[in-house]
């Protein structure tokens, strides 16, 4: 715990700043215990999008920081500044626990603080992030990544997710679930819990899968086995699975059963319609085959994910009749 520090520099992504500032800047009034002392440290006057921002301190006090936190970076084409990559280095070099939120696991891919290491970013650039730097194992599906001294952020609400985790490190569940209540956020979603993303389709039109996956998935509710698959692609099952392989990053048994979870999380959203219609809608046959794989894939039960993730637009409908 002790000090904390915000790296900001032109460039950064206003919501994650103010998101940690929140959670670290002060302690909930029923928290008796010492918070952190945060500083936000930058070059001097940034622009934060729309707005400008003054820091406490230079980047040069980044190393003498206990934690250091680097906020979404806007254009994660753009190579992040030198004294801004200069000070995160040294800060991990000096001790400092360092974790970025969101696209800030950029500004720590190109510090060379990721090499060799587990981390996560916002689902729709970790293409670019695993391709950018091979040296780091991009995991795409979960919330955020904690190596220890390292740690990595999905998106926007994963950033939050992983500001509560460092606080439960530093001060106990207690009071990462006092810190949620203030805020009205789920007191704890665990890293490994999946980020909440679309299919992958290929790009080219004339890819094999490009018609296959919409074909799939509009057949959720059938009982789709590999054969069913590899003949409406007219292929072999072996030639299949290769292609899967190369575009979706697994078998097509997993991708059906990822599919089949997200269209459960669809119709958990949006309609009122029981676990076992939802297991039958989404071929997944019974309640106990659904919530088995629904709890290991999302990490928590449907019914939970239901509760904190449903629509709030008051649409009920039947199974079947959901989100396409």
């Amino acid at each position: 715990m002790g000090t904390l520090a915000l790296a900001v520099t032109d460039g950064m992504l206003h919501f994650e700043l103010s998101l940690a500032h929140e959670v670290f800047g002060s302690a909930p009034d029923a928290v008796a215990v010492p918070w952190y002392d945060l500083t936000v440290c930058g070059p001097g006057p940034v622009s934060v999008e729309r707005f400008r921002l003054e820091p406490d301190a230079g980047l040069d006090r980044l190393p003498y920081a206990d934690t250091v936190i680097v906020p979404g970076w806007a254009d994660v084409d753009r190579e992040p500044p030198a004294d801004l990559l200069d000070a995160v280095r040294a800060a991990h070099e000096a001790g400092a626990r360092v974790a970025s939120l969101c696209t800030g696991a950029f500004v720590l891919a190109a510090a060379g603080l990721l090499d060799g290491r587990r981390a996560t970013t916002h689902w729709a650039h970790t293409g670019a992030l695993a391709g950018r730097y091979p040296r780091v194992e991009v995991d795409p599906d979960v919330l955020y990544v904690d190596e220890g001294t390292v740690l990595t952020s999905a998106g926007k609400a994963a950033a939050m997710d992983l500001c509560l985790h460092l606080v439960r490190l530093d001060h106990g569940s207690a009071i990462a679930n006092t810190v949620a209540r203030r805020l009205v956020v789920p007191p704890h979603r665990d890293g490994g819990q999946a980020q909440f993303v679309t299919a992958p389709v290929p790009a080219r039109q004339d890819h094999p899968l490009t018609e296959l996956l919409p074909w799939a998935v509009e057949r959720l509710g059938e009982p789709l086995t590999v054969e069913d698959l590899a003949r409406r692609a007219r292929m072999s099952s072996r030639h299949l699975g290769r292609h899967f392989r190369a575009v979706t990053g697994t078998t097509p048994l997993q991708w059906l059963l990822t599919q089949r979870i997200r269209r459960a999380q669809e119709l958990l959203e949006a309609t009122d319609d029981s676990v076992d219609a939802i297991a039958e809608a989404t071929g997944m046959g019974t309640a106990t085959t659904l919530r088995r794989h629904f709890n290991r894939t999302v990490g928590v039960p449907p019914d939970t994910y239901r509760r904190t993730f449903r629509s709030r637009t008051g649409h009920v409908g039947r199974a079947g009749s959901g989100p396409r």
